[in-house]
């Protein structure tokens, strides 16, 4: 879109809900369709760059810290030992970073179905991959979907599903059938945490189907913890826990004292995430 100074933005329109998110843009860097979907990289005057897959807003340099640290942190020191971290999704690999700031993590496998997502990531946001040549990292490129079904049972200890909106190849990794088999290769002590869109938007359509296919899956505890997050519709983010033991616990001592630096993530921020709004409460979420 064109304003009358020749300022050049970068305008995603949310239909269903009568809003837009813009962005001020200074020049594309990269445009390309691969087998699985329409890739673009803008770089902006104020966020760093912008990653748009199929004309929805992915990351941008400057806000994407609070999706990547609340994607990982609050589920891998909810867990006692996470050792066995699966990433589903995440091809920017923002998320493989944060998981492997955990020293005891001992292997973080990435099963993303476009390499291509990662390979640009390497080139446009190259801080988000600090981690992926650390020797605790596996990549494999491949449909996650069929490879959680695939996975033995009790062989992983987290579950990340980083994963776009719940339309195209995404769709069947918001199912209960994709949960049955999260919960069989976690086993009784596992846990998932999936991204589970706006809270203020999606709660009716999203969030309280998740918590229901969850459970019927076998995760008798489920908790949403909300998020903001600038550069999504609504500004306001959440990650949805799936386990077999209460969630408002966690190791804080460890998350007082992380021994890594996070930008948006703290013992008092992961606190306070499990404190459920109103509207929450009464879906009994």
């Amino acid at each position: 879109m064109n304003l009358p100074d020749n300022t050049q933005w970068f305008t995603e329109i949310c239909e269903a809900h009568g809003s837009a998110l813009s962005f001020r843009i200074r020049r594309k860097l990269h445009e390309e369709k691969t087998a699985f979907q329409h890739i673009e990289i803008f770089e902006t005057t104020d966020f760093g760059n912008l990653m748009v897959i199929d004309g929805f807003i992915m990351l941008t340099s400057r806000d994407n810290f609070l999706y990547h640290e609340m994607m990982s942190h609050p589920a891998l020191f909810t867990h006692p030992s996470p050792k066995r971290v699966v990433i589903i999704g995440g091809g920017d690999c923002g998320t493989l970073r944060e998981v492997l700031k955990h020293k005891g993590v001992e292997h973080a496998l990435q099963v993303e179905i476009d390499e291509r997502v990662t390979r640009l990531s390497e080139q446009y946001f190259p801080e988000l991959c600090e981690s992926n040549r650390d020797p605790r990292a596996e990549f494999l490129f491949d449909d996650g979907i069929q490879w959680m079904k695939a996975a033995k049972p009790g062989s992983v200890d987290v579950v990340i599903v980083d994963s776009t909106d719940p339309v195209g190849p995404a769709k069947g990794l918001f199912s209960e059938d994709f949960y049955h088999s999260c919960h069989r290769a976690l086993g009784n002590t596992g846990l998932i945490v999936q991204q589970s869109e706006s809270p203020l938007l999606h709660y009716n359509s999203i969030i309280q189907p998740m918590h229901r296919a969850m459970q019927s899956a076998g995760f008798s505890h489920t908790h949403t913890l909300p998020f903001p997050q600038p550069c999504y519709p609504s500004g306001w983010w959440s990650a949805t826990l799936g386990c077999n033991r209460a969630l408002n616990r966690f190791r804080e001592a460890d998350a007082e004292n992380p021994g890594f630096r996070t930008q948006y993530y703290t013992r008092a921020m992961h606190q306070s995430a499990l404190a459920m709004p109103a509207f929450f409460r009464a879906g009994n979420t």
